[in-house]
């Protein structure tokens, strides 16, 4: 598994010359949650998109 530092390093790599701070921040944004995302689906805390849509009817109904 790669750390913090080298993540950053290869996405300043994949960008553009001329992205912005702005273009960078967003990237490590999306970096970031996507990350999270992996790591809630690992420990098993996602939903199946049926499971999703019963929750979300349930919590619309009320």
């Amino acid at each position: 598994m790669r750390n913090a530092k080298q993540a950053v390093a290869e996405l300043l790599r994949r960008l553009p010359d001329d992205c912005t701070l702005e273009d960078i921040q967003y990237q490590l944004y999306l970096m970031e949650k996507v990350g999270h995302g992996r790591d809630d689906i690992a420990q098993g805390r996602a939903y199946l998109n049926a499971e999703a849509k019963q929750r979300l009817d349930r919590w619309l109904e009320s």
